[in-house]
């Protein structure tokens, strides 16, 4: 299927306007859940920063301009009744801006310079440009006036003043600037391609980026553009701690990858994009550290061990290889095979205490969920769903090992795979649920919490008796707009409580693919159908109003469009058979 060339309108008020590569975008939101009246040029490197305010003129008073702002991949435009202004990647680092009837002011967004913040301004003479240094970010911003007139105001200044520069054009004619994000210095610059060959290639960028992710897309999934959209968008070049290309969870302040996040977006990128599948898949493992830990979160500028995410890889790769176009070779299954090995035996040393039967959580955190109501009475916790996916774990190193030529590893996984499920079984499962014990006290106790029901993941491996029960625990969950994570009627339910009661992606996905796995196939469509509507009616928000079905936290969640694709996909097929 062809894409349209100008891609899916979106809202800028949701999403932001950025380009695969950038490490910066073009949006309203300026800090955590923080609005500003104009869109500002925020850039994710060293944190999420706000380093430039653009303004649309009025050419005469020299105020703002009443306009309407209109987004589309390749294409931000600034309309108002007497002009308007269009912005383009011309690449990652560069945007170039056009404009008619209007102009723009380019301001420093901060207002306060100081010796160790703010943004410095001024004219380089060397390069013939307009400079902004931002001590936040620890780049610079140059601005260089390709036609049309500037001012500028504050160059030099220190101390509290307003800095920046406005660019106008002639009585009927238009202006245009370059706007670069760049290190210490870089040559002047210079381009010969027109502005209008600039957004054509934006577009075709993308278009070509969405035919490759969701070839299968029709009205069927009127929302696979836009998914793709987000994950192209949110897609960063390699630098800093940054090693591989990497689909940030959003360009918004949830600008990390965080060690189970990643798994969702490397899965819906690997039919079409199979190497960038395979560095999402690898990137936390870059910086796995020496007890096999891999770290709760990596971005630019920083590594965080304080935490850990729960262990889903290797349900995740098992997945992700019979994805993949071509199956990984011996190599990469020998070094993913080491990978996973160090961060099972993780689970089974640091985290299991002597004689344990499986491993525990250290807080929420931990698993993912980070406020769920199952961490109310202990935070250190043996938890059901942590041992369910250590044992999916477990079962594909055994194939691994197998299929490497290892049989004598092969038999020890599939040993302890069948050990920690029997154990499982046989002292968490009360009844017709999984309780969990803290690991301080031996108290047990059960929730109201899906994570409860997380063993579904299972599937196959579950006895019927158990994957009927969690079945059936799992449909009192469903609103008509997915999981709520807690129960609706639990007195802990919290609109929008985190992990207290809103439907997440990831939950989603994971509960969906142990039902189809235990032989639930119409409960997995029915939670497949309505979290697609959910995102086709609300977008790609970090999670969702369980009950109104409102895009709740950061509203641009690369995760959230993965399971998009992911459900949207399997959908499309089973509809083509």
């Amino acid at each position: 299927m062809t894409a349209d060339r100008s891609g899916p309108a979106f809202s800028v008020q949701d999403i932001p306007f950025s380009t695969y590569g950038s490490w910066f975008g073009i949006s309203p939101v300026v800090a955590e859940k923080t609005y500003a009246e104009d869109l500002h040029l925020v850039s994710h490197q060293n944190g999420m920063h706000a380093v430039l305010h653009l303004m649309p003129l009025d050419p005469v008073t020299g105020d703002r301009a009443a306009t309407r702002v209109e987004a589309r991949p390749g294409l931000l435009s600034w309309t108002g009744a007497g002009g308007r202004v269009d912005l383009a990647y011309e690449s990652p680092d560069t945007v170039r801006l056009r404009g008619s009837g209007l102009g723009i002011a380019v301001r420093a967004a901060a207002q306060v310079l100081t010796p160790f913040s703010g943004t410095y301004f001024f004219h380089d003479a060397a390069a013939g440009a307009h400079v902004f240094t931002s001590y936040e970010t620890g780049r610079r911003y140059r601005v260089t006036v390709l036609s049309g007139t500037a001012g500028t105001v504050g160059a030099q200044s220190l101390g509290s003043a307003e800095r920046g520069l406005t660019a106008v054009a002639e009585a009927g004619g238009t202006w245009e600037i370059a706007i670069e994000e760049l290190d210490a210095a870089r040559p002047p610059y210079t381009s010969a391609t027109a502005f209008d060959e600039i957004v054509a290639s934006a577009q075709r960028s993308f278009a070509e980026f969405v035919d490759a992710v969701a070839p299968w897309r029709s009205a069927a999934t009127p929302a696979a553009e836009l998914a793709a959209y987000v994950v192209w968008s949110a897609t960063v070049n390699p630098t800093g701690l940054v090693t591989r290309p990497a689909v940030l969870m959003s360009k918004h302040w949830m600008d990390k990858v965080w060690s189970w996040d990643h798994c969702f977006n490397a899965l819906a990128l690997a039919p079409g994009c199979p190497e960038l599948a395979r560095d999402q898949f690898a990137l936390p493992f870059d910086h796995q550290d020496g007890s096999g830990a891999l770290p709760d979160s990596v971005t630019h500028s920083e590594v965080l061990y304080n935490f850990v995410k729960p262990p889903i890889h290797g349900w995740a790769f098992g997945r992700l290889r019979r994805r993949l176009p071509m199956p990984p070779g011996r190599a990469e299954l020998a070094e993913v095979y080491g990978r996973l090995e160090r961060w099972t035996n993780f689970w089974l040393t640091a985290r299991r205490t002597p004689g344990a039967a499986f491993p525990h959580y250290q807080h929420g955190n931990d698993s993912g969920w980070d406020n769920a109501t199952t961490f109310d009475p202990e935070r250190v916790v043996e938890t059901a769903d942590l041992s369910a996916f250590l044992i999916l774990q477990l079962r594909e190193l055994a194939d691994l090992a197998s299929e490497l030529d290892r049989p004598d590893e092969a038999g020890r996984w599939t040993r302890v795979a069948e050990e920690t499920q029997a154990a499982l079984l046989d002292q968490l499962w009360r009844d017709d649920r999984f309780v969990a014990r803290g690991v301080g006290t031996g108290d047990t106790w059960s929730s109201a919490s899906l994570l409860d029901l997380m063993p579904i993941v299972l599937g196959e491996h579950l006895p019927g008796h158990v994957g009927g029960a969690l079945a059936d625990h799992i449909k009192a969950h469903l609103t008509p707009y997915g999981l709520a994570t807690e129960l609706p009627t639990s007195p802990h339910y919290l609109d929008d409580g985190y992990w207290r009661g809103p439907i997440w992606a990831p939950a989603t996905v994971l509960i969906e693919d142990g039902l189809r796995r235990a032989g639930h196939h119409r409960l997995a469509d029915d939670i497949s159908t309505r979290f697609r509507a959910l995102c086709e009616t609300h977008g790609f928000a970090e999670n969702f109003d369980a009950l109104t079905g409102t895009g709740l936290r950061d509203r641009a969640y690369t995760w959230t469009a993965s399971s998009y694709l992911l459900l949207a996909e399997a959908h499309a097929h089973r509809g083509d058979d």
